[in-house]
């Protein structure tokens, strides 16, 4: 109950080079008039969407690909949460710099709050434990801040201390970052997003957080190597 709760409580307290381009024939290419800034610019390409070619999934046993696949189903399902919750903080603030009243800015705050309530309220109540973990380093990742410093923001420092004792009673700290570098679930999570993104099954959401899946692929497959 706690769990569903605070994560809930989280949510809520996160509601609280245009270019204008004419395009002409050239060979099998197309040259692009791209108007910037009041200046002209032709160029003769094409821009493309980064591709990654995924390799295929490997297990050591038939427990690491059980945890894999239980870990994407959980991943899959939370996800949304976490990238409503970082474009309703973006949506938030850019609104309340825009509001110079205080008591229209909790006015608008309140208003918001009630929509994710109503909105999504009884989802929420749906995670599991491990689901809210994920959320937890889900929104880190969206956000780069961590669950407790957006509700100490959001709400005030003692119910943000409050959350989190709470939450460690069900074995879930709200100051969770996610850290695909150093941990390697939080790798794998960051696995199933990619191959998500590159099949579609979910909206592509860059993370805030400076790191290359490139390189973490790399790494982590390195040190299995080592292993053996």
């Amino acid at each position: 109950m706690w769990n569903r709760l605070y994560i809930g409580l989280i949510l809520v307290s996160l509601t609280s080079l245009q270019a204008q381009v004419e395009e002409k024939p050239l060979d099998s290419l197309q040259e692009k008039l791209i108007i910037i800034e009041g200046d002209s610019l032709f160029q003769a390409s094409i821009a493309l969407d980064e591709v990654f070619i995924f390799g295929k999934l490997e297990f050591e046993s038939y427990e690491d690909k059980l945890r894999y696949y239980i870990l994407k189903r959980k991943t899959l399902k939370v996800y949304p949460y976490a990238k409503m919750a970082s474009e309703r903080l973006v949506s938030l603030n850019d609104s309340l710099e825009r509001i110079t009243k205080n008591r229209k800015r909790k006015k608008y705050t309140r208003k918001v709050q009630k929509y994710i309530e109503e909105e999504f309220s009884e989802e929420l109540k749906k995670l599991t434990r491990t689901e809210g973990q994920i959320l937890v380093k889900l929104i880190y990742r969206q956000t780069g801040k961590t669950a407790f410093d957006l509700v100490r923001e959001l709400r005030n420092g003692w119910r943000a201390f409050w959350y989190n004792t709470t939450a460690k009673i069900f074995k879930i700290s709200i100051k969770e970052e996610f850290s695909p570098e150093t941990v390697h679930e939080d790798y794998l999570i960051e696995d199933i997003l990619q191959r998500a993104f590159a099949t579609k099954t979910l909206e592509r959401q860059e993370s805030v957080l400076d790191y290359d899946y490139a390189s973490l692929t790399n790494k982590w497959s390195q040190e299995e190597k080592q292993k053996k």
